[in-house]
This record gives C-alpha cells, structure tokens and sequence, in this order.
C-alpha cells in the first residue's frame, strides 16, 4: 500500500560534487533533468490525489538549474505544499552571495532548506565551508535550515526509522559507496544475517522519488512506477509489495530473501544490509527492467 504524502522532484541528477557515498551517482557528468513541462505534470498529478502535503526539490544539485528550480517551487506553492531544497549550497562563495541566491526562496515563502555539509562535502574546513555560508545566510533571512550530515564510514547507529528520510548516521553502502567506500578495515557480517530491510516500510510507503526519467522510487533504484506510461493515482493504487518482485522478498525477508529468491551468488560477508541488497539488485538489473533503474545510477 501507498499512502502518499510526500513527493521529491530530483530535478537533475548534475552536481558540482561527486562524491564517494552518493546514493544516485550524481556527478557533473550525469545525465537526466526534468523539463518545467515534467515538473508542472508531476505538481498537478499530486495535488489531484489529495493525500500528498509536501514538495521536495533534490537532485544531483537544484541550484544549478536556477530558474527551473525557482519556477517549480512558485508553481508548487500555489498548490499549497509545504516546499523543501536539499543542496550542497556550492553557490556560497560569501554569506553575502548566498543572500543572494536565497533571498528569492524569501519571497515564495515557506521553504525549508535542506543543507549538505559533512566531510564528503565540505572537507575538513567545515568552520567555514560553502554549507556552513549558506546556513548563515538562511538565519540572516530566517530560512528553515536544516543540516544533513552522514558519518564517514563506521559502525553507528541509526537515528531514523524505516521510512523516514535520512538526514544523518552511517553511510549506507549504495549506489557509489558499493564502490568506493568499501573499506577491509570495517567489519562484514554474514548475508543470512541481513533478514530486514532498515531503511523502508515496503507495505506503506509515505513517500516516492520521482527523476527526470519519470521512474517513481521510494529507495534509490527500486522503481514502483513510470508517469511516462502511467499516472501517480495508478502507480500508487496499482502497488502491491507482494506481487512486485524486488520489494516482495525485501519485506518478507531483507536482502538475504533476495539473494534466497533468485538463487543469487552473494553468499559471502558485507558491511550492510544496502550493501548485499545494492550488489544483489546490480545483478538482477537484466532480469527486471521495469523494476530497476535507471541503469546509471547502478
């Protein structure tokens, strides 16, 4: 079941960054970002469900698309949304830059702004990074700033609940972090032992992704849905956890119930449960199409 309540536009999956933990694999090379047309379609198809209350704007990095970004908010705004950004705030090159930039999110009105600043963004000058700028900017303008901040990798525990979004703790072992954060130095436990997926209730999802390629996902590379061939009322009446076949076995049984259900080879160690579901989802991307995606971010 969907009971929708949120929807994040990732406008672009470009950043200025490319950094080691990212989910999505943004970098300055990535390709897909929305059209005003896509944006506008999206807005109009939530607020006809009459269940969602807030906006998101993310990426990759909004900011680069300034104008488009701009437009979106003012389009979702007359909707009455609650509005949200999540940036890296690259563009604060001086507080007095950053007024700049925000004083335009001032003037829509009811923005919170979401603020990338940990060591994969801002290095170890966090005192007086471009997150650090762009925060006190939002205070001069009395802006909602609030800071996401993953760890570098280590044991932590996690301070949200499956579902919610994440705004702080360990890094997860996706995406790019599969790749490059992969460290012999931290401990692996065995698959069978990842029996739960931590970060997503798959039989009542609150909220869903939506790229410029019109793929609906609650976790980065899980697709519920396409609003190129489907509408959001028929992507989240039509969801089913039992019948769709990677968020089936992840509920009943985590990623070790993937791994089980296809008969995959990745009875071995890993760091986390993301780690074992992103390697077996990467080998299952031939299989299901429809399912998972987009390849890029794989």
């Amino acid at each position: 079941m969907i009971k929708l309540n949120g929807l994040h536009l990732l406008l672009t999956y470009k950043c200025t960054y490319e950094c080691d933990h990212c989910f999505v694999k943004s970098s300055p090379f990535a390709p897909g970002t929305m059209t005003f047309e896509k944006v506008k379609d999206s807005i109009d198809q939530a607020n006809k469900l009459g269940t969602v209350d807030s906006i998101y704007i993310e990426g990759g990095e909004p900011f680069l698309y300034y104008p488009l970004m701009l437009e979106s908010l003012r389009y979702a705004k007359q909707f009455g949304f609650k509005l949200g950004i999540v940036t890296n705030g690259y563009f604060a090159t001086s507080v007095d830059d950053a007024l700049l930039w925000l004083q335009p999110l001032c003037e829509i009105g009811g923005i919170t702004l979401c603020i990338s600043d940990d060591d994969f963004h801002s290095g170890a000058d966090r005192e007086d990074s471009a997150a650090q700028r762009t925060q006190k900017a939002a205070e001069q303008l009395n802006l909602t700033g609030i800071e996401i901040c993953i760890d570098s990798p280590c044991l932590t525990s996690d301070p949200h609940k499956p579902g919610e979004i994440i705004l702080g703790g360990g890094v997860r072992f996706r995406g790019r972090a599969a790749e490059m954060l992969i460290d012999d130095s931290l401990p692996k436990f065995p698959w069978d032992n990842f029996d739960k997926c931590p970060d997503e209730n798959w039989d009542e999802i609150t909220r869903l992704h939506l790229d410029s390629y019109g793929n609906l996902y609650p976790c980065q590379g899980i697709i519920l849905g396409n609003l190129n061939n489907q509408t959001l009322n028929e992507v989240v009446k039509g969801y089913d956890h039992a019948t769709h076949p990677i968020a089936a076995p992840l509920h009943s049984g985590g990623p070790a119930e993937l791994v089980r259900r296809y008969n995959l080879d990745l009875k071995d160690a890993y760091h986390d449960a993301c780690h074992l579901c992103f390697l077996a989802r990467k080998s299952l991307l031939p299989r299901f199409p429809d399912a998972l995606g987009p390849e890029q971010i794989y």
